[in-house]
């Protein structure tokens, strides 16, 4: 039921995260606010696909 996303920095377009989300419970596309160590700052991240 869960699948694994990545999650990719909008700034630099790293894919830096990775983590688990239930698709029947979060349908909608995932957006934190993360560090990003090639920008070296916090920025958006936003999921894509694994």
């Amino acid at each position: 039921m869960r699948d694994i996303i990545l999650l990719q920095c909008t700034e630099c377009r790293n894919r830096n995260y990775s983590t688990t989300k239930n698709k029947k419970n979060t349908t909608e596309k995932i957006n934190i606010k993360k560090y990003c160590r090639h920008c070296r700052k916090h920025q958006m991240h936003k999921e894509v696909k694994a």
